[in-house]
């Protein structure tokens, strides 16, 4: 056993004496001259705007990054408005957390100046979560805010009319419809295919 532990440490000692001995040699680990290296850093630079950079990941289906750089915009800006709600809130719905998503949406649509957008995605996630009749009472005003010209949100009324109206009669089975994300960061829900 003995000679198997000097056989052992002599490789050892002859593994690191020629890693050394190499990172030393002009051939090894230094940089030669020739070499093409990543700019850095400038500290200097103006940073990009949280909100717009959370928009473009939303866009993208990053919506972790999404609600990371929501948060450093909200950093950035002194805390939440209702842009930074609104984002959040709908970040956390493509991430599937509904609760935090109707916190921050409602708190979004609170701050007074709510796009219809926001009314929209507060809608779908109340619909989602099967508070139909209150879903159906915020697509209305999406709707009214919108005047009307947004596809999205009249199909989402009409889904929550129709759904709200045959719940007595009829039940429609949630696996039927889909959440499908439209541009900024509104979302439609949709018959499934």
């Amino acid at each position: 056993m003995n000679s198997l532990f000097r056989r052992c440490l002599t490789c050892v000692a002859g593994c690191v004496t020629t890693i050394g001995l190499t990172a030393c040699s002009p051939g090894g680990f230094s940089a030669s001259d020739d070499q093409v290296f990543a700019p850095g850093v400038d500290q200097r630079a103006q940073a990009e705007d949280g909100l717009e950079v959370g928009h473009r990941l939303m866009a993208a289906g990053q919506f972790e990054l999404a609600l990371r750089s929501f948060n450093r915009a909200a950093l950035n800006e002194g805390g939440l408005n209702a842009d930074i709600l609104s984002g959040m809130g709908s970040a956390n719905l493509g991430l599937g957390r509904l609760g935090q998503a109707e916190t921050l949406l409602r708190r979004a649509v609170a701050e007074g100046e709510a796009l219809p957008e926001m009314w929209n995605n507060l809608g779908v996630v109340l619909m989602e979560r099967g508070k139909t009749v209150e879903a159906e009472q915020i697509f209305r005003k999406a709707y009214a805010l919108d005047n009307g010209e947004s596809d999205a949100i009249r199909d989402n009324l009409r889904l929550a009319l129709a759904k709200s109206d045959n719940s007595d009669n009829v039940v429609l089975d949630d696996e039927d419809y889909k959440l499908v994300r439209r541009g900024g960061g509104d979302y439609l829900i949709r018959p499934a295919i």
